[in-house]
């Protein structure tokens, strides 16, 4: 039997934890940022915020207390990137080695640009407090004192991606994800350990490809809303999510990933269902500013849920300028979302750039 914490109480995370807990053979504890919020879903025994309708066992562990980390085996991050940075230092002090920690936020950190694995490694290596401005060296520090010790060398960390709506997840759909370690025993246990008959997983070491893939597809996810929202139809959607894929891959390559992962689960099949799927909030967020309506307004009515994709545009158009690579794509869904562009003219943007070779 593994302990596992599930580090999140969204529908994400919810969502894991129910499968784990199908799949048998663990102790399981759901963390929410709150002993409120884990008081709520416990007195419930459901997530009637994130994920109502899915009652959850009494196996499963509710709690908002740091200290449930420190008996895990198996910590599965499945916090926004916005808030990943103050959720680790709460949880810092609890970690040790000998624990796995998987990352399950689809996301690249605003401002730093950073994987969700880097914002992790960088938190326990006692980055905290260092300055991770574009251009900055990560091992440049403002002045704050590091830890005594050096978790990000001891604890392994990885990346679980793939197509995967936590609604369908939840009733027990088979669903297949990639999980990438840089060693591949440790991929290979977390495969094991997760795996069951509806949840089926694939090991990878490029945790490059395998997070980019994940995160960067939420761009994507949103321009195929914008094409929906203003009314264009089955050629536009195939055009957008093929050139999408393609300046993917392009930044994950620059950036060390390995270009069949983005022909896989967590790219391409990601990208296919976030694109075209009605439970992608993403895609509800494009779709939305195609018809008119104003962001502030839009991230609003979701409810306390999270698109990650707006944030990660800003981001991914750092990373690429960093890396010299060109995203079209990302760059109009910038100017929609944070320079109030008509995303009709972002379109006829696209279609107006010069003539290109395929490949």
């Amino acid at each position: 039997m593994s302990r596992i914490v599930v580090l999140g109480s969204g529908a994400w995370g919810t969502a894991i934890a129910l499968s784990l807990h199908r799949r048998g053979g663990h102790q399981i504890t759901l963390w929410a940022h709150s002993p409120e919020a884990a008081r709520e879903i416990a007195e419930a025994h459901e997530n009637t915020l994130f994920l109502p309708g899915f009652p959850i066992p009494g196996e499963i562990a509710i709690t908002g207390s740091e200290a449930a980390v420190a008996d895990a085996e198996i910590v599965v991050s499945v916090v926004p990137s916005e808030f990943l940075r103050p959720t680790l230092a709460r949880i810092r002090p609890h970690l040790h080695s000998g624990q796995i920690i998987v990352s399950a936020t689809k996301g690249v950190e605003d401002q730093t640009f950073l994987r969700m694995t880097q914002v992790i490694a960088a938190n326990l290596s006692g980055s905290v407090g260092r300055d991770f401005s574009p251009g900055k060296n990560l091992v440049e520090t403002t002045g704050a004192s590091a830890p005594e010790v050096d978790l990000s060398e001891s604890l392994p960390i990885g990346a679980l991606s793939g197509p995967s709506f936590a609604l369908e997840v939840a009733q027990g759909q088979p669903t297949a994800v990639t999980v990438a370690f840089e060693d591949p025993d440790i991929a290979a246990r977390i495969q094991h350990e997760f795996s069951s008959e509806s949840l089926r997983l694939y090991t990878s070491t490029d945790v490059i490809g395998v997070e980019l893939g994940g995160a960067l597809k939420n761009v994507i996810a949103i321009a195929a809303g914008v094409a929906a929202g203003v009314g264009l139809g089955y050629n536009s959607a195939a055009a957008l999510m093929t050139r999408g894929i393609a300046e993917i891959t392009r930044l994950a390559v620059a950036c060390g990933g390995r270009r069949e992962t983005l022909a896989g689960l967590s790219g391409a099949g990601d990208l296919v269902l976030t694109c075209t799927g009605s439970l992608s909030r993403n895609r509800t967020v494009g779709q939305e500013l195609g018809q008119g309506r104003k962001l502030p307004e839009i991230l609003l009515g979701l409810g306390g849920k999270v698109a990650e994709g707006v944030l990660t545009t800003r981001a991914a158009l750092g990373l690429a300028r960093q890396h010299n690579i060109e995203m079209p794509i990302t760059e109009q869904m910038e100017l929609i979302l944070n320079q109030g562009k008509d995303p009709r003219e972002a379109i006829k943007s696209l279609m107006l750039r010069p003539g290109k070779n395929e490949l």
